[in-house]
């Protein structure tokens, strides 16, 4: 029995250049929603950008954001977020920053903040991601908690994560969350399935979740039906024995 299905974006919903879900993908949703089963986007991406990729469903469903640092309710509504420190965030920010080959991305609760080298990262983020983006000239003007800290790394992210990992691993990660980025939480998907099925009264056994790269592995080691997509990184090709071609042709068969 399935009564929640989370599902990764960059990689399993949208490949490549891709910007928009096929509409087949909400016309399952809504399908599996009249059985009563719920859909989660579950995404290093924040609310603002995941509810426009959405729209058509977006009122029926729950949304577990940057990596599980941030779940919201149908409607808009947080549930539970998880901060760093202030002091720990600034001092990740800051080294991410003077960082030469590296953007620093700092999130807070529906808001990426920048501190941009060049104006082309502005761009990217705005048109790519869709985020709710506000440039600053240092990461100590953000006003707000800050849930996740990002490295977009030009060189690619497994160029950096070595060096960028210590001495932040044992508290904060990072997960390679794409080619070129590294993420920084002190969530990760796994933690935020296991808060929403609780606060849902869903058991593990009863979700699905559909990955593809490094930061969905918490999220398909805890739940009952883990599925990673045909082109998936090969560590998790290795790992996990279900595989789709497209999540749209997953869904059609439950």
């Amino acid at each position: 029995m399935i009564s929640l299905i989370a599902c990764d974006i960059d990689g399993t919903l949208l490949h490549g250049t891709q910007t928009q879900i096929d509409p087949e993908v909400f016309r399952q949703i809504r399908r599996l929603g009249e059985q009563g089963v719920r859909f989660c986007p579950a995404s290093g991406r924040q609310y603002h950008s995941l509810r426009k990729l959405f729209a058509p469903v977006a009122s029926q469903l729950y949304f577990l954001c940057e990596n599980g640092a941030a779940i919201f309710a149908p409607g808009g509504k947080l549930l539970c977020k998880t901060p760093f420190s202030r002091e720990f965030a600034m001092r990740l920010s800051r080294e991410i920053w003077k960082t030469p080959e590296c953007e620093v991305f700092i999130s807070g609760e529906n808001t990426t903040y920048l501190c941009p080298k060049t104006q082309d990262i502005v761009e990217q983020t705005m048109n790519f991601t869709g985020n709710n983006v506000c440039v600053l000239s240092n990461p100590e003007e953000v006003p707000e908690e800050i849930i996740k800290v990002s490295a977009y790394c030009n060189r690619g992210a497994l160029a950096e994560k070595e060096r960028l990992s210590f001495p932040w691993a044992a508290h904060a990660g990072p997960t390679i969350a794409g080619a070129n980025w590294l993420d920084f939480t002190l969530s990760t998907k796994g933690t935020g399935i296991w808060q929403l099925g609780e606060l849902l009264k869903i058991p593990m056994d009863q979700i699905l979740a559909i990955g593809d790269n490094d930061n969905d592995v918490p999220m398909l080691e805890v739940v009952g039906h883990p599925y990673i997509m045909e082109n998936a990184a090969p560590q998790l090709r290795s790992r996990f024995s279900n595989h789709c071609r497209r999540v749209e042709e997953l869904l059609a068969t439950l």
